[in-house]
């Protein structure tokens, strides 16, 4: 089976040899991608629902794979031992519950070396959790599908300090690669922050001139960004 460009673009990152918990696993596409062509010794596929995990179970023995890949029914890193592998991938939620997934067992989070992170909503949340306790970015893409756009991070322990506040939104490393796709992410935004403006330019309360300001530096930036493109 072919990879979507999100589930590659993951894939992509992993390092020859790592072993890897893919948390959130759905059909188990990755794993069995990564241990069929030889990328992993062996994978753990994890879900916190049945009916997901059954799929992907179902998936890994059509590929005769059970052997390597163990799935697990669990929430989060809960579902394994410290050490028990150096790359987590935690893709396809929301920002905000993948740095709950995080911070949910210390212990174990921190004997992983490697995160590999795609937030489906609230990734500038997710960025500046990772600043603030102890994370640095070292490396992210882009990836679209249809008109969707998806950001994967690569994240290891470590310090790292942003000096512009468009970078939680924006990634840093995306704008220093200057990603492939990144000015047409960066114009999409644009676009819903200009519809968002010229609703609240007739408007008259301090709480929507607050907005409108915050907003129109937020668009500024954008327009910087797209400068050093």
């Amino acid at each position: 089976m072919k990879l979507t460009p999100r589930l590659q673009a993951i894939a992509d990152f992993i390092e020859k040899g790592s072993k890897i918990a893919d948390i959130g696993t759905d059909h188990g596409y990755i794993p069995v991608y990564l241990v069929k062509n030889r990328i992993c010794p062996m994978a753990i596929a994890a879900d916190i629902n049945e009916g997901p995990l059954n799929n992907a179970v179902d998936y890994i023995d059509k590929n005769n794979l059970s052997d390597k890949i163990e799935a697990r029914l669990g929430s989060g890193l809960e579902i394994l031992k410290e050490a028990e592998v150096d790359t987590a991938i935690i893709a396809g939620m929301g920002g905000l519950l993948i740095r709950d997934i995080l911070e949910e067992d210390i212990k174990i989070t921190r004997s992983i070396d490697r995160f590999i992170l795609q937030p489906m909503v609230a990734s500038d949340e997710l960025r500046r959790y990772l600043y603030n306790n102890g994370y640095r970015i070292t490396d992210e893409k882009l990836a679209r599908e249809k008109d969707r756009f998806y950001e994967i991070m690569v994240v290891e322990h470590g310090e790292e300090t942003i000096d512009r506040e468009i970078y939680y939104e924006v990634g840093k490393k995306l704008v220093e690669k200057k990603d492939k796709l990144l000015k047409e992410f960066i114009d999409k935004k644009l676009y819903t922050t200009e519809k968002i403006l010229k609703s609240l330019e007739n408007r008259e309360s301090i709480e929507s001139n607050e907005k409108y300001e915050e907003l129109k530096k937020r668009h500024n930036d954008l327009l910087e960004v797209i400068d050093i493109l």
